[in-house]
């Protein structure tokens, strides 16, 4: 389940691939080869990162963890620098593509000879400084349910969001009404 908003006239260029993965990891530190692989397919990931060799694993787990690291910073200036230093030591690639039934959009070219890993953090790296640029603020975060630890991006326009979802924000909500009916009720 993406963490990411699908609705109409939103674009949050790629940003659902670098959530996912980061929930993936999060909640599976050793995430298995096709476990990354499923996720890769879900997201529509080039056919040479596909067909890459899975002996690469530890260094995409390496690579994910600078990623969470990313969305965890709420600083925007903490968020910008270490989107930088992603960016300088994975250079991105960018052009424009059109998928079938879709709009052009900036998608990251593969080098002839590359390493997925690479392709992860330049890949996070650009979505998220695409979107940090444009919003002007570090527009993501992690789930403010106390037993939750997704990953969101934020895509409103007012109130900053502090849930992964709908479900984890009722559920907090109804917690905090039950408390209040309870101490309003206990002298």
């Amino acid at each position: 389940m993406s963490t990411v908003p699908r609705e109409a006239g939103t674009n949050p260029r790629g940003l659902g691939f670098v959530v996912d993965l980061a929930n993936l990891s999060t909640a599976e530190p050793d995430f298995d080869a096709d476990r990354f692989r499923s996720l890769l397919v879900d997201h529509g990931a080039p056919q040479r990162i596909l067909d890459a060799a899975d002996d690469d694993l530890p260094q995409i787990r390496d690579a994910t963890r600078a990623v969470v690291d990313v969305l965890r910073s709420e600083d925007v200036d903490e968020a910008a620098g270490r989107l930088n230093g992603l960016l300088e030591l994975h250079p991105a690639r960018p052009r424009l593509v059109k998928l079938p039934g879709r709009a052009w959009s900036m998608h990251l070219d593969t080098p002839e000879h590359f390493e997925r890993s690479e392709w992860l953090c330049a890949t996070a790296a650009f979505a998220l400084g695409l979107w940090l640029g444009e919003r002007g603020s570090a527009a993501w975060g992690s789930c403010a349910a106390a037993d939750c630890e997704r990953f969101f991006v934020d895509a409103g326009r007012r109130t900053p969001q502090r849930f992964c979802s709908t479900r984890c924000a009722t559920r907090v909500r109804v917690a905090h009404h039950r408390r209040r009916i309870v101490d309003e009720h206990d002298p």
